[in-house]
């Protein structure tokens, strides 16, 4: 059996919120995983839902059992947890959901028809998962993925699609981000760059700031003697509504270190991009 403390804020990777202190023991009993969470320990119309999370994330960290050479073996579990800023976010879905109802409903239409029954529950884990980002910190999504390398050559990750929310009329606004940077001892592993992306994007941004945003946390992940960073996007908040200009685009960049001061380092760069 396995002893494990869990705070307030802490969550699981899909966001089960944990809402007070208390200590979860799995243990394993002829090949079955169990565990002794109770509703007490969290609000109670979630601890169903909760402890299924937590067994199917034991199970899958769990080493095999062969339940014939050990029936009643007891196995340690290790759960990845992670500190979310939400104490509960479930209570943030129902606060969501209720001020969707209000706002349809302000609308003029009917909240009870078939059609929109389900929409303000559906439209609030719709803004959680599109405003995740707020969850997410560098050295979470880095995680250690910084390998020494003696590359002193420019490396260009190009197209990394995007999608993010306009937050000034909160539409979407859609492109995608190049990136080139100088390594200086360090190079990131590559699926991080996309990760650092999102990170930046499933916030509430203007396409400005998410460019300087991305271009400083790389500076800060790796020590690049030079980073660049290019984003295209169409925004919605021009399209749909406004001068409603359908094939508009913007462009953003921002240049650091050697992409900024070396002019033959900038034009590699964005002769790469083209």
């Amino acid at each position: 059996m396995v002893s494990m403390r869990l705070s307030p804020n802490s969550c699981l990777e899909d966001g089960i919120g944990i809402t007070q202190d208390f200590t979860l023991s799995i243990k394993c009993t002829a090949g079955k995983l169990s565990c002794d969470f109770t509703e007490t320990q969290c609000n109670q119309k979630y601890a169903a839902t909760i402890t299924q999370q937590l067994l199917r994330h034991a199970y899958s960290r769990a080493p095999r059992i062969k339940s014939k050479k050990a029936p009643n073996a007891i196995v340690c579990v290790k759960i990845q947890l992670f500190a979310y800023s939400l104490s509960d976010s479930y209570e943030m879905t129902d606060n969501l959901s209720e001020h969707y109802k209000a706002i349809i409903e302000s609308l003029g239409e009917d909240i009870h028809r078939n059609g929109l029954v389900d929409t303000p529950a559906r439209a609030a884990k719709a803004m959680q998962y599109l405003t995740r980002g707020y969850q997410q910190s560098l050295e979470d999504i880095v995680n250690g993925a910084i390998f020494d390398s003696d590359i002193s050559e420019m490396v260009v990750i190009k197209d990394i699609e995007l999608y993010s929310l306009c937050e000034h009329h909160m539409l979407p606004f859609i492109g995608k981000c190049h990136i080139g940077y100088i390594p200086n001892g360090k190079v990131l592993g590559l699926s991080k760059f996309a990760r650092i992306v999102d990170m930046f994007a499933r916030r509430l941004q203007i396409q400005e700031n998410m460019t300087k945003q991305i271009a400083d946390a790389i500076v800060e992940a790796t020590g690049a003697k030079g980073v660049g960073v290019v984003i295209e996007a169409q925004h919605m908040c021009m399209m749909m509504r406004g001068v409603e200009k359908q094939n508009s685009s913007m462009t953003s960049s921002v240049m650091l270190g050697l992409m900024r001061d070396n002019l033959p380092s900038r034009e590699e760069f964005l002769q790469f991009i083209r």
